[in-house]
């Protein structure tokens, strides 16, 4: 099995050319809304164990690389204002690039014989909408795929045994069929590829650094999976 780790709202950066369209809102790229406190620092922590690792360098507030093409979301409040062309320089400038790059590197993998296990490490706010989300950590997966079924419970079962109290969830505080890039990729690749998004609470990330016992034990669960 060979590991491929992604992060794709590593960073809330905006480009010089495009920073005037946060002009009266910057300070919002430092939310959560801007990119995934925390998920970066666990990313770079677990990079040791992945055959192959690649993280966004923008901000998700200029084009979403964790969106289709087609989706509502794919550029945001600030960036939709944007001509054709402009969205198009986006896309060919960094969500292309992005996708393509590690798209190719799996099929790559594929091709060679390999089993592949994506993933995707992500972040999420304790509180949203006034409603707590409960629990430590979510696992999503697409339930009808088998391995990644399987993978998704003996990731539960390790941060489990290395930290018994946390609280780890299937398909929450999303679900894992739901557009993104793993659901992109699974289609891509049918056969010899699971997709699951490791998503942190927020709780657990002060300053954008992840708590140490937790990059442990979320490093100990991965390394057990080999």
């Amino acid at each position: 099995m060979k590991l491929v780790l992604t992060c794709e709202h590593a960073f809330p950066d905006i480009p010089m050319a495009y920073r005037i369209l946060f002009r009266d809102n910057f300070k919002v790229l430092k939310t959560h809304e801007g990119y995934d406190p925390g998920a970066f620092d666990l990313f770079e922590e677990l990079r040791s164990l992945a055959s192959f690792s690649e993280y966004q360098v923008i901000g998700r507030l200029l084009v979403e690389v964790n969106r289709s093409v087609t989706h509502p979301s794919l550029f945001s409040r600030f960036s939709k204002i944007l001509d054709n062309q402009k969205k198009k320089a986006l896309l060919d400038a960094y969500y292309h690039p992005y996708r393509f790059k590690v798209e190719t590197e799996i099929k790559k993998m594929i091709s060679q014989g390999h089993l592949v296990l994506h993933l995707s490490i992500h972040s999420f706010t304790p509180i949203l909408r006034g409603e707590v989300r409960n629990c430590d950590f979510g696992l999503l997966y697409d339930p009808s795929r088998s391995s990644e079924k399987e993978y998704a419970r003996e990731l539960k079962a390790g941060l489990m045994q290395e930290k018994p109290d946390l609280k780890v969830r299937f398909n929450y505080p999303y679900l894992g069929k739901a557009d993104g890039f793993t659901t992109y990729l699974r289609k891509k690749f049918p056969e010899n590829y699971s997709g699951i998004e490791i998503e942190l609470n927020q709780k657990w990330v002060s300053k954008n650094r992840t708590d140490e016992d937790i990059k442990k034990a979320v490093y100990q669960s991965i390394e057990g999976l080999k």
